[in-house]
C-alpha cells in the first residue's frame, strides 16, 4: 500500500472521531463580540490532550484584549518536532466568529449533521480546519515514517477583530517563526493573494435642539448625509479600479452601520457612521486612507456648524504571493485535484484573512482547508452555516499528503 493510501485509510477510519471533534468545537460558542474566547481555547486544549497533542496556552494580556473590544483571548500552539533539515510548517485556523444572527433552521451551536452536512456557527469558517489540520497531523504521525522539520498548529481567536491578537500577537512576541504557513481556506482553490481592508468610523457632531425650533440646533444627520453622498460616489468610482490579480475584481466601499439621534422630536446632535473599504493588492493603504479622510473632511466643511472625528477601526494589509510558496502550492494543487476529481487552481480572494499577518513578516502563506467553492455556499456569517462532510474528509487527506511530501526524509 502506498504512503498516500495509508494516509487516506487512516483518515477514513478515524473520520467519525474527526466529526465528533468538530461538533464539540461548534457546541462551545465563540461569538465575537462579546469575544470571551478563552473557554473555547481551554476546551480545544483538553480535546487535543486526549489525542496526545500538547497545546501551549498563550493568554493575551487582559488590557490588550479589552482595548480591542473583547473579553478574553488565549491562543494555542501545538509544536511537533521531527528530524533536522526540514521546514517548519504552521497550520493556522481561527476559532472566533460573528454571532449567529437570525434565520437559522438548525441550532447554531448544535453541530447537527443532516444530509451529509454539519451545521453550526463556525462549522465552515474556520473550526472545520481545527479538525482538518489536527487529523491530518495525526494521520501523518500514525505512519511512523521518518520526518524532517516540524509542524505547528496555530489555533487563534482574533480573526473577526483583525487578527492582531491572534497570529499577529504570537509573531510579535517571538513565540513562532515558521517557514511556511497553511491557513484556513476552502477545498476547491489554493488562495495565495487576497484583498486588504480599511475600516473607519466617522462621528458627525452637530447641536441637539427641540424639533419645534430646529433652527436653534445644528442637524448632525444633514452632515452625515453629505458625507454619505461623498462615500457612495467614491464607491461607484471604485468599480473602475480593477486588480490585475486573478480572482480579485475591483476595490469596494460599503457603509455598514449608522446610528444617532435621541428621539423623533429632537434635532440629531450626533450621528456615527462606520464603513469598510476593501483594498486590492495594488493599492497603497496609506494613500487610500488619506484620500478618504480628505473627502470626508471636504463634505463636512460644506455643512456649517458640523464637526467631525475620524477614527481608524482596522487596517488589514493585502496578502501578496511570496517567493518560497511554490512547493506548498504545487503539492496542494496536485493532491486536491486528484482527490476532488477536478482541477484545483491557484487563485485570489476578495476577503482578508489572518494569513496576511504571516505574509507581512515575509513568511509565505497559502489558504487551503475544508469548504465549498465560495463563501456563499457555506453560509459563512449567515444563517445555517455548514460544511459538507465529504469536503472535510477529502481536505484532511489533501493536507496530510502535503505534509508528508514536504516533511518526509
Amino acid at each position: 500500500m502506498s504512503t498516500y493510501s495509508q494516509l487516506d485509510t487512516w483518515i477514513d477510519t478515524h473520520f467519525p472521531e474527526e466529526v465528533r471533534f468538530l461538533q464539540a468545537l461548534v457546541r462551545q460558542p465563540t461569538d465575537t463580540p462579546p469575544g470571551d474566547n478563552a473557554p473555547h481555547a481551554e476546551l480545544t486544549a483538553r480535546l487535543l490532550a486526549d489525542m496526545g497533542l500538547t497545546a501551549e496556552a498563550h493568554p493575551v494580556p487582559a488590557a490588550q484584549v479589552q482595548a480591542a473590544g473583547m473579553q478574553s483571548v488565549t491562543d494555542l500552539i501545538v509544536r511537533r518536532r521531527y528530524g533536522a533539515g526540514g521546514p517548519t510548517i504552521a497550520l493556522n485556523a481561527h476559532g472566533d466568529v460573528v454571532p449567529p444572527g437570525e434565520g437559522w433552521t438548525h441550532d447554531p451551536y448544535g453541530g447537527e449533521t443532516v444530509d451529509g452536512k454539519l451545521y453550526g456557527r463556525a462549522a465552515a469558517v474556520s473550526k472545520s480546519d481545527f479538525a482538518t489540520y489536527t487529523f491530518a497531523l495525526r494521520a501523518l504521525e500514525a505512519l511512523g515514517a521518518p520526518l524532517a522539520g516540524s509542524v505547528e498548529l496555530h489555533f487563534t481567536y482574533d480573526e473577526e477583530f483583525g487578527g492582531e491578537l491572534g497570529p499577529g500577537w504570537l509573531l510579535a512576541q517571538g513565540l513562532t517563526r515558521p517557514d511556511l504557513v497553511l491557513a484556513a481556506g476552502f477545498s476547491y482553490q489554493v488562495v495565495t493573494a487576497h484583498n486588504g481592508c480599511l475600516q473607519l468610523e466617522v462621528a458627525v457632531h452637530g447641536k441637539a435642539a427641540h424639533a419645534a425650533i430646529p433652527a436653534s440646533g445644528v442637524d448632525a444627520l444633514r452632515g452625515a448625509v453629505a458625507i454619505l453622498t461623498a462615500l457612495y460616489a467614491e464607491a461607484d468610482a471604485l468599480r473602475q479600479r480593477r486588480s490585475a490579480v486573478a480572482g480579485i475584481e475591483h476595490s469596494t466601499l460599503n457603509v455598514g452601520r449608522i446610528e444617532g439621534g435621541t428621539n423623533t422630536n429632537v434635532v440629531p446632535g450626533k450621528v456615527v457612521l462606520r464603513f469598510d473599504r476593501r483594498l486590492i493588492p495594488e493599492e497603497d493603504p496609506a494613500a487610500v486612507e488619506a484620500h478618504l479622510r480628505q473627502s470626508i473632511e471636504q463634505a463636512a466643511a460644506a455643512c456649517p456648524g458640523i464637526r467631525i472625528e475620524i477614527r481608524r477601526l482596522l487596517l488589514a494589509q493585502a496578502l501578496r504571493p511570496l517567493p518560497g510558496r511554490a512547493p506548498l502550492v504545487a503539492a496542494l494543487r496536485r493532491h486536491a485535484s486528484e482527490l476532488f476529481g477536478e482541477p484545483v487552481e491557484e487563485a485570489a480572494s476578495p476577503l482578508y484573512t489572518d494569513a496576511r499577518l504571516y505574509g507581512a513578516q515575509g513568511i509565505p502563506a497559502v489558504l487551503y482547508g475544508a469548504g465549498p467553492r465560495t463563501v456563499l455556499e457555506s453560509n459563512a456569517k449567515r444563517a445555517d452555516e455548514n460544511v459538507v462532510l465529504e469536503d472535510l474528509r477529502r481536505a484532511t487527506k489533501v493536507v496530510a499528503r502535503v505534509l508528508g511530501d514536504l516533511l518526509t526524509q
